[in-house]
């Protein structure tokens, strides 16, 4: 084989994320952080995850030869070989200090930040950089490392000031609207080259923030659809960085995200009362039942169950969920809220439910298997988002035959196929997955919930809505090898 035709040799990937599923989840980046890695090292690449070892990290992964001791930004660290249950090799950051404490990865359990966040993730964001530099302490050599938001920020940063050969640089942004903002005060003990502090750095409105100095140093930058892509370049939701967002814009790039087919899988789960697939959707009215019957709802089974799993949050659009509810009732269907977040907003929905206890209940909380049977077990999938980066519980509905009913903005524009209001008998709206809401605002969400149902009460419309929804493809086939044509670019060109 000539040299112009021989395979080019595997990419090495460092993969710094602060979670990754199962071992340490607050939302969508932990499940991407256990999937794309996956899917990556499946058509050839050789990626390793890095990973603070938090408290139930440690007691989870299992642990085998320590590869390094370092002392990082004032920190000891020791570098220890795992694996993630997939079977990605992960390397933990095990500082017990920073992270050997308990509360979740950014927060105590009161739900108040860590106030030493910064030297955290400044030490994980170090620790990255290094194992992608020549002064790794590694046999094995980074030739990109990818991080993902504020938490690893800093990486590029000091990437970009590293002596000798280093790796190229990709940071992924899953939600802008978190970027890691801190006084410099705060930040002294970073180590920061002098360089990175200014404009052309970190600075940020005169505070410092993780993420921009990402942006500005990184050889590359993505999120996580290609809508969203755009929308982060305006200034409605730009969240202050449109203007370095648009000044990069030749290295910014959307990568819609997949899902976990292997765990999000209707006629597998072993999650939810009774499976099914596309052929047979008997088994959805089982677990619409089962799931009725776990949140204590009763009433008919043939009115429309409109259920969301979300942080109560104002992003999540909430607030409009709960000023659309009398109306949703009055449709009429049923309503099921799970998520946690917003005390205010917890306690509003809590004032539905006794208003409406035949036709609302809420589960303030997250449980993994009441999420399936959400999914499962729901008629429609509520997610009136006001801005979704890429949102996954869409896909995971159409998988399971529960057509969304979401806001038009981010990642779910891009994954949901609209329900024509216009359609009428079984020849229209054939190819749609879903319904989009024509306005942001609890009226819009109410009106798209009206199409729905009206849809829901023609079984053979609804089914060909479920099974056009099931024969998507979501998985990350696709993704991953967007994203090794990514790092291909940055490690030709950096």
């Amino acid at each position: 084989m000539s040299p112009s035709r021989q395979k080019p040799q595997p990419l090495h990937v460092l993969f710094a994320t602060p979670e990754c599923a199962p071992l340490a989840k607050t939302g969508g980046l932990g499940d991407v952080s256990a999937a794309l890695p996956a899917a990556l090292r499946a058509i050839g690449a050789d990626v390793r995850v890095l990973l603070p070892g938090y408290a139930g990290v440690l007691e989870a992964a299992p642990r085998g030869a320590e590869l390094a001791r370092l002392s990082v930004l004032g920190a000891d660290v020791r570098l220890v070989e795992s694996r993630l249950p997939n079977g990605v090799p992960l390397i933990l950051v095990d500082a017990p200090a920073l992270y050997s404490r308990a509360g979740g990865p950014y927060q105590t359990a009161d739900g108040d930040d860590w106030e030493d966040n910064p030297r955290r993730f400044g030490v994980l964001s170090k620790v990255a950089a290094l194992l992608g530099s020549g002064e790794s302490p590694l046999a094995w050599k980074a030739d990109v490392v990818h991080c993902n938001d504020w938490p690893t920020g800093l990486a590029p940063v000091y990437l970009k000031d590293a002596r000798g050969p280093r790796a190229s640089s990709l940071i992924t942004i899953h939600n802008l609207a978190f970027q890691g903002v801190f006084d410099y005060d705060d930040i002294g003990f970073l180590d920061l080259p002098a360089a990175s502090r200014g404009t052309e750095g970190v600075e940020f409105y005169g505070r410092a923030s993780f993420l921009k100095g990402g942006l500005v140093c990184a050889d590359a930058i993505n999120t996580v659809s290609p809508t969203y892509a755009r929308e982060i370049q305006t200034h409605e939701l730009g969240f202050g960085l449109d203007g370095v967002l648009r000044h990069r814009r030749e290295r910014l790039f959307g990568v819609l995200n997949g899902i976990d087919t292997s765990v999000w899988n209707p006629e597998a789960d072993t999650l939810i009362a009774a499976k099914y697939g596309a052929g047979s959707l008997d088994g959805k009215l089982a677990n619409k039942r089962a799931l009725k019957e776990r949140v204590g709802l009763g009433g008919p089974d043939d009115v429309p169950l409109l259920a969301t799993v979300a942080r109560l949050t104002h992003q999540k659009g909430i607030d409009l969920l709960v000023d659309a509810l009398p109306q949703l009732v009055a449709l009429p269907a049923q309503v099921i809220v799970v998520g946690a977040g917003d005390r205010v907003l917890a306690q509003r929905l809590r004032g539905a439910c006794k208003r409406f206890p035949e036709s609302i209940a809420i589960f303030i909380g997250f449980d993994e298997s009441l999420a399936h049977l959400v999914e499962a077990g729901a008629d429609a999938f509520l997610m009136p988002s006001r801005f979704e980066p890429c949102g996954m519980n869409q896909m995971y509905s159409q998988r399971y035959g529960t057509p969304p009913i979401a806001n038009r903005t981010g990642g779910l524009l891009d994954t949901i196929v609209d329900y024509p209001p216009s359609a009428s008998g079984e020849g229209r709206g054939e190819g749609s997955t879903g319904f989009l809401m024509k306005h942001p605002d609890a009226a819009g969400l109410v009106e798209a919930a009206r199409i729905a149902a009206n849809v829901f009460r023609e079984p053979s419309r609804w089914k060909i809505l479920q099974r056009n929804g099931m024969k998507r493809d979501f998985g990350w086939t696709r993704a991953a090898h967007e994203y090794v044509g990514i790092y291909r670019r940055i490690t030709a060109t950096s």
